[in-house]
C-alpha cells in the first residue's frame, strides 16, 4: 500500500545492505521531503539544528541527538539555516537477524519489521557513542584501513548493541500508530502519481474533501513545505534522473517532467543543483548534499 511513497533510491549493495549518508550543508536551507522506506533508519545530529518529522510528530535535533524511523513510517527532515551536519544510517532489519528462527527474530526483529513493534522516534543522546562508532567503522572501510568483512562484522555488532540498548532502556514499544497519517499518505501518493501534469488547487482539495483555501495551509502545516515546492522537488528529481540515465534532449526532459517553459526549468534546475541541466547531463555530478 502507498508504494508510490517509497523512496526509490537503492540503499547499500547486495553484499552489504547497510548504508550511511553524510549531509553537511553550510548556510543553505533545505528540506528532504516526506518519504518512507522498508529499512530502519537512525538519524544522528553531529552539529547544528535539524528539524525532523516522523509519523506526524515534529522534533528539533541538537548536537548528539539521535532519532529512529521505524520501517514504513512517513518522515522528512530539513534545516532553515542550513548550518547542520548529520548522518543517517539505513539497514533492513534482516541485516542483524540470524539464519535460525530464534526468539530474537520471533519476539523482536520480525515485529519491528512488520510494524507490530517500533522504536520510539526520539532517543535523544542515548545512542551518541554507538553512532560515532558506526561513522568510524564506515570511514575505516572507505579508507581501506579495514577490510569489508571486518567492517561488516563491526557494523553488525554495533547495531545489535544499539537494539540491546533500545530494549533495555524501554524505547522498543508496541506500535499504536497504525492507521495514522492516512490522509497525508494519500495526498503524497496522489501528487506522486500526477506531478507531471498541472494539479489545480481546487481539484486537489476536492480529492480530499478540503476547501481550495484550506488545502494549501493543511499541506504546509503537515509537511513544512508548500504544495508547489513539493511538486517542484518531484519534477526536478525526475528530470535529474532522466538527465543521468537517458540521452533525451534537455527540452524534451523539461516537457516530460511537467515544465511547459523550458527557460523556467533551466533556471529552477540551476538554482537547486548549482549547475545547468546541460552541464549536469555532460558531467553527471552528484547531488548538492554530500
Amino acid at each position: 500500500m502507498y508504494f508510490e511513497l517509497r523512496e526509490n533510491k537503492p540503499h547499500g549493495t547486495e553484499d552489504d545492505p547497510f548504508s550511511i549518508y553524510h549531509i553537511k550543508n553550510g548556510g543553505r536551507s533545505f528540506q528532504i521531503p516526506v518519504h518512507w522506506h522498508d529499512e530502519l533508519e537512525i538519524i544522528y545530529v553531529k552539529s547544528g539544528f535539524l528539524t525532523v518529522s516522523i509519523s506526524g510528530e515534529n522534533y528539533i535535533g541538537t548536537p548528539g541527538d539521535a532519532f529512529v524511523v521505524s520501517p514504513g513510517n512517513l518522515h522528512f527532515m530539513g534545516s532553515q539555516t542550513g548550518t547542520v551536519d548529520y548522518f543517517t544510517f539505513l539497514f533492513p532489519v534482516e541485516y542483524i537477524s540470524f539464519c535460525i528462527n530464534d526468539m530474537l527474530d520471533d519476539k523482536l526483529l520480525k515485529p519491528l519489521k512488520n510494524g507490530h513493534l517500533m522504536i520510539g522516534p526520539r532517543i535523544k543522546d542515548t545512542a551518541k557513542e554507538l553512532c560515532e562508532q558506526l561513522v568510524e567503522t564506515y570511514m575505516a572501510k572507505n579508507k581501506k584501513i579495514e577490510s569489508e568483512i571486518t567492517a561488516q562484522i563491526k557494523t553488525k555488532r554495533i547495531l545489535l548493541q544499539f537494539i540491546l540498548e533500545m530494549w533495555e532502556k524501554g524505547f522498543i514499544i508496541e506500535n499504536d500508530k497504525s492507521g495514522r497519517n492516512t490522509v497525508e499518505k494519500e495526498m503524497i501518493s496522489y501528487i506522486q502519481q500526477n506531478f507531471k501534469e498541472k494539479i489545480p488547487l481546487k481539484e486537489f482539495g476536492e480529492q480530499f474533501h478540503l476547501s481550495e483555501k484550506y488545502i494549501s495551509r493543511y499541506f504546509k502545516e503537515h509537511f513544512h513545505i508548500t504544495l508547489s515546492q513539493y511538486i517542484t522537488h518531484l519534477r526536478l528529481e525526475y528530470a535529474k534522473q532522466l538527465l543521468q540515465d537517458t540521452d533525451t534532449p534537455v527540452t524534451e526532459i523539461a516537457m516530460q517532467s511537467g515544465y511547459q517553459n523550458v527557460s523556467y526549468f533551466i533556471r529552477s534546475f540551476k538554482k537547486t543543483y548549482g549547475v545547468s541541466p546541460l552541464k549536469y547531463k555532460k558531467n553527471k555530478p552528484g547531488t548538492w548534499l554530500e
